[in-house]
This record gives structure tokens, C-alpha cells and sequence, in this order.
């Protein structure tokens, strides 16, 4: 008898090593895009600015689950296994999607995206504002300069403290909180969701996957759009948006708890919900 080689790779470190850099690469967006555009935009122009830049974070989950329906469609080892030897379909239970070409075709638009960053200015003429001329604005460059080494030996020293006041600020943990139930209930959805169709439904991978893209990320973009346009239009100050932003999420939460009661037969599983004879 043939020895049996028990399967094994190392290849899922590679993927975990390029999810960690592809972590570290995509984190200083966000809090680095959000001063960005606080310190050179007026206070009423803010809101929208920051309501296209959470847009564009919605649009891009939406596109890249386009893509991986696109690619669920496509056997894993496409390019090497010829249609006609493949005997099974996308909606069997063995079938296997080519999961690796979506990473290849996002990692290589990151690399282009990334390319235009190194090209943004350190400092811009705040919107609304002329012009400064260019001796003034060399020494206002050079004094930031100075100001930042300065803030830069100063944080360090002062890191430690300013983070317990933030974890002693009752409304920075609550956010906190609030924001860490939101992202549970949402990568909960997109990690379970797609199995649920596939088992009650008979829906294949890739039509599942479809479906949770075109039915919830397009909902969250008007929503980002139209809030920034909202505050925008109405001025809305802090304590406001903080007041409206409850009462929506009240009733957000309201609306899904509604859906304890949508309940569906579970589907004759054997050796589970009905016998093998």
C-alpha cells in the first residue's frame, strides 16, 4: 500500500504576512486623511469632504465583492485545469473559486493607488485663503518644521498620560464601543451571510457574494453622502450631529431587531434535521 501524505502548506503565512502589511498600509488612512482635510478645508465644507472620504471606503467593499463574485465563478486552478475537465459546478459543494486572482488584481491596484500619495504636498493654502507669497510661506514651512520636531519630542513624553485621560473620557469610550458593535454586527454579516444563502437558498458563492454587495453597500453610500450633505446644507455642530447620530442609530438597531421574527425553514439536512433512509 501507497504511504498517505497528509495535506499541508505554508502558504497561508504568506497571505497573513501580506494582510499585515496590507493593515499597516491602509490604517494611516483614515487619521491621517481626516486631519488632512480638517486643516485645509473651511469648517462648513468639512462635513462633505469627510462624507465623500467614507464613501469611498463603502465603494470600494462593494467593488471588491463584485470582483470576488466574479471570481468564485472561475475554478481555483484556472489556467492550468481545462474547461472541459472540470465535472462539477459553482453551486456544488466541492467547487473551489480562484479566491488567489482577486488578491493579485487588488495587491497591484494598491501599488498604483499608493504611487499619487508621494506626490501630495506637506502643506496647502488653507480653501478660502489667497495665496501667501513664496519667502512668506518658506519660513511658515521652515517654523513647521521646527514645530513638529518639537511636538514630536514632546508627544513622546506625553503619550502615556494622554492615553488614560482618553480611556477616563466616558464619550471617546462610548464611541468606542459603539463603533466596536457596529463593525462586529457588519463583519459578522458579511462572514456568515454568504453560507446562510448558499444553505437555505441553493444560492452558489458567487451569486451570494453578489447579493450582499448590491443590497447593503449602495444603501450605506447614500447614507455617508447624504449625512455630509446634511451638515453641510444645515450647518450641523458637534453636539447636534451627536443627537441626530443616536436617534438614527436607535432606530437602526430598532429595524434590525425586527428581524428575530423573519424566520425560514431550515432546509432537510441528513444525519441532522431528517434521517439517511
Amino acid at each position: 500500500t501507497e504511504c498517505e501524505k497528509e495535506p499541508g502548506s505554508l502558504l497561508w503565512i504568506f497571505v497573513m504576512v501580506g494582510n499585515i502589511v496590507r493593515g499597516m498600509g491602509e490604517t494611516p488612512i483614515m487619521p491621517l486623511g481626516i486631519s488632512y482635510l480638517e486643516d485645509f478645508a473651511k469648517a462648513e465644507n468639512s462635513p462633505f469632504y469627510l462624507a465623500c472620504l467614507h464613501t469611498a471606503t463603502v465603494i470600494g467593499p462593494f467593488l471588491g465583492l463584485l470582483l470576488a463574485s466574479f471570481c468564485a465563478e472561475l475554478f481555483v486552478d484556472i489556467g492550468s485545469v481545462g474547461a472541459d475537465e472540470i465535472t462539477i459546478t459553482a453551486t456544488d459543494a466541492r467547487w473551489v473559486g480562484a479566491w488567489w486572482l482577486g488578491i493579485l488584481i487588488c495587491a497591484l491596484l494598491n501599488l498604483l493607488v499608493g504611487i499619487p500619495f508621494w506626490f501630495l504636498p506637506k502643506s496647502l493654502v488653507k480653501e478660502g485663503e489667497t495665496n501667501e507669497p513664496e519667502e512668506a510661506s518658506e519660513k511658515s514651512i521652515a517654523a513647521l518644521q521646527e514645530n513638529d520636531k518639537n511636538e514630536t519630542k514632546q508627544t513622546m513624553y506625553d503619550f502615556i498620560p494622554f492615553l488614560k485621560a482618553l480611556f477616563h473620557n466616558p464619550v471617546y469610550m462610548l464611541f468606542i464601543c459603539i463603533t466596536v458593535l457596529q463593525f462586529s454586527a457588519f463583519d459578522g454579516m458579511i462572514s456568515f451571510m454568504p453560507k446562510y444563502l448558499e444553505q437555505q437558498f441553493g444560492k452558489s458563492a458567487s451569486d451570494a457574494i453578489f447579493l450582499i454587495g448590491v443590497y447593503n453597500l449602495p444603501v450605506l453610500c447614500v447614507g455617508y453622502f447624504s449625512g455630509g450633505l446634511f451638515m453641510k446644507k444645515f450647518k450641523i455642530n458637534n453636539y447636534q450631529a451627536a443627537n441626530i447620530a443616536f436617534w438614527v442609530s436607535l432606530l437602526e438597531y430598532l429595524l434590525y431587531f425586527a428581524a428575530y421574527w423573519t424566520v425560514c425553514d431550515t432546509s432537510p439536512v441528513a444525519g441532522l434535521t431528517v434521517s439517511y433512509q
